[in-house]
């Protein structure tokens, strides 16, 4: 693997627990609360995770049961899956992994980087309209000590030590230098 020829930000204190990430993402993005559901919602994970072979981050499915996808400055789409249709999300993730993710390896441009299943393999969470892609890169089997990677459009690979959801937190407010990606403002709509 080459994750030493990527640079890796940390957050100053990793976010555990998945209520205050989104507490920190609520912050970082007042709006988003205007889009929260009305009541907490049951997905089954079992279709993704299954259908995936692994566990999927705590924060993201927190996120999933309180929100519909959305998008954060007309920019970053964060697909969340809805309640009887995650054999949806399951084929859209499905279709990343093997179109885009799997071009990138093959073309080169991934660095050694890997989609899933492969170990470590990449995993897509989100993406931009630019196409940017927001991943997890699965190190080790607790999906709680994932590393976000950013593949960038322009070519730059970076991780975040973080999860998923402090990640978007961050970005949001400014504590994440972007490197490469813009400045986003955090005006949120609904997909």
């Amino acid at each position: 693997m080459t994750d030493d020829l990527i640079g890796t930000q940390a957050p100053v204190q990793r976010i555990t627990d998945p209520e205050q990430a989104i507490e920190a993402l609520e912050r970082a993005v007042p709006e988003l609360t205007d889009h929260r559901r009305p009541e907490r919602v049951v997905i089954d994970w079992a279709v993704l995770e299954d259908g995936l072979s692994t566990a999927l981050p705590d924060d993201f499915k927190r996120l999933a049961e309180r929100y519909e996808a959305f998008a954060i400055g007309d920019f970053l789409l964060v697909g969340l899956p809805d309640p009887g249709e995650e054999h949806h999300r399951l084929r859209g993730i499905r279709g990343d992994l093997e179109g885009v993710l799997q071009d990138y390896w093959e073309a080169g441009m991934s660095i050694g980087l890997r989609p899933h299943p492969a170990p470590g393999g990449l995993l897509p969470w989100a993406e931009s309209n630019e196409g940017d892609k927001f991943l997890w890169s699965r190190t080790g089997d607790n999906p709680e000590q994932w590393l976000v990677t950013i593949a960038s459009r322009n070519g730059g690979w970076w991780h975040y030590d973080g999860g998923a959801v402090q990640f978007l937190a961050e970005y949001c407010n400014g504590t994440l230098d972007p490197w490469g990606l813009p400045p986003i403002d955090p005006e949120v709509t609904s997909c």
